[in-house]
């Protein structure tokens, strides 16, 4: 069956000033990242700050200048797509951003800025109006609230207002870019709620992008953790947490706060060493320098990511003993 979503060894590389009056240098945000959505899937996409997860929501989106790979929409290149046709497409493809107030034009009321997606579809005045009340009602907001401004809401109001207006188009993803850590906890998980049940009951796919992997783990079904830009690993959700192959993931599991975890060894976690700079970064695997399962081989060679199990890629020379396992003897 064909995926809904495809990047195909997407790369984004941005020209950035290195300084007043220096010349710019380029920096690349996203290497050679692979992955495919199906219909009704949750992809959860984590990494530290600084590792791209950001940047490919919104190459997906078009948001950003993919300068290598393509982004494959229902078998279709949205590099490909005029700008009439994209516009198009988009409405399939909505976002939920990280700062809700920022999705949300102050000048406009809650039911315009729920309604501009429409603008692009031709809809009737009623059939509009008809449109955003049952988007609002779909999020647990009131029908009354569409005549107020984004500043006489709540946050948590505010969120829920602005997954509405990804709803109205009908899409058939929705790229959810943070969609929670601006909001307060005791808010997080009703919006979290709210989208596992909308997923659930519209047949939505999610590409949901956050640092946070306990909220990762509630919603996804399959997880891929990016590093410099770099897919360290992918794997289905419970087998991920379960056993991870990769020592990056290891160290993202291991740094989850919990009261009750004992605290692990060295083994558990990196290394007290600073991410690297995105412009000068290590030879061979980028981990290395904070890995304690580093050995020679990972300066001299970038390990490739593999298939190393059904449905798991890594990309590590060790896998198998991060796994536990015994390393393979050549020969």
């Amino acid at each position: 069956m064909q995926p809904l979503l495809e990047a195909r060894r997407l790369g984004v590389t941005f020209e950035v000033a290195a300084g007043l009056f220096r010349r710019a240098l380029p920096l690349q945000a996203l290497e050679d990242v692979s992955f495919a959505v199906d219909a009704g899937e949750t992809l959860g996409i984590v990494g530290e700050s600084g590792s791209g997860k950001s940047t490919l929501a919104r190459a997906v989106l078009q948001l950003t200048k993919v300068t290598a790979g393509d982004v494959i929409w229902r078998g279709q290149s949205m590099g490909a797509l005029d700008a009439a046709r994209l516009r198009a497409t988009r409405r399939e493809l909505q976002p939920v951003f990280q700062d809700p107030r920022s999705s949300l034009d102050p000048r406009m009321t809650i039911g315009e800025g729920v309604a501009e997606p429409l603008s692009v579809t031709g809809a009737t005045r009623d059939r509009e109006d008809e449109r955003v009340i049952r988007a609002l009602e779909r999020v647990g907001l009131s029908a009354a609230l569409r005549h107020r401004y984004p500043h006489e809401l709540s946050g948590g109001q505010c969120q829920r207002a602005a997954i509405a207006r990804a709803l109205v188009s009908n899409p058939a993803l929705l790229v959810c870019d943070e969609p929670v850590s601006a909001l307060d906890v005791s808010v997080q998980a009703q919006i979290i709620n709210l989208l596992r049940t909308l997923r659930d009951q519209l047949g939505l796919a999610m590409l949901f992008v956050s640092h946070n992997l306990a909220v990762v783990r509630y919603v996804s079904s399959r997880i891929m953790v990016l590093y410099l830009g770099r897919v360290m690993e992918t794997a289905p959700n419970s087998e991920l947490y379960a056993r991870p192959l990769h020592p990056y993931t290891r160290a993202l599991l291991a740094a989850i706060p919990d009261p009750f975890k004992p605290r692990g060894d060295l083994r558990t976690a990196v290394t007290r060493a600073d991410p690297p700079s995105a412009f000068n970064r290590p030879s061979g695997c980028e981990f290395r320098t904070r890995c304690p399962f580093a050995i020679g081989l990972c300066a001299e060679q970038r390990p490739p990511l593999e298939e190393v199990e059904q449905g798991r890629w890594v990309a590590c020379h060790r896998w198998r003993e991060v796994a536990g396992l015994p390393p393979v003897q050549n020969g």
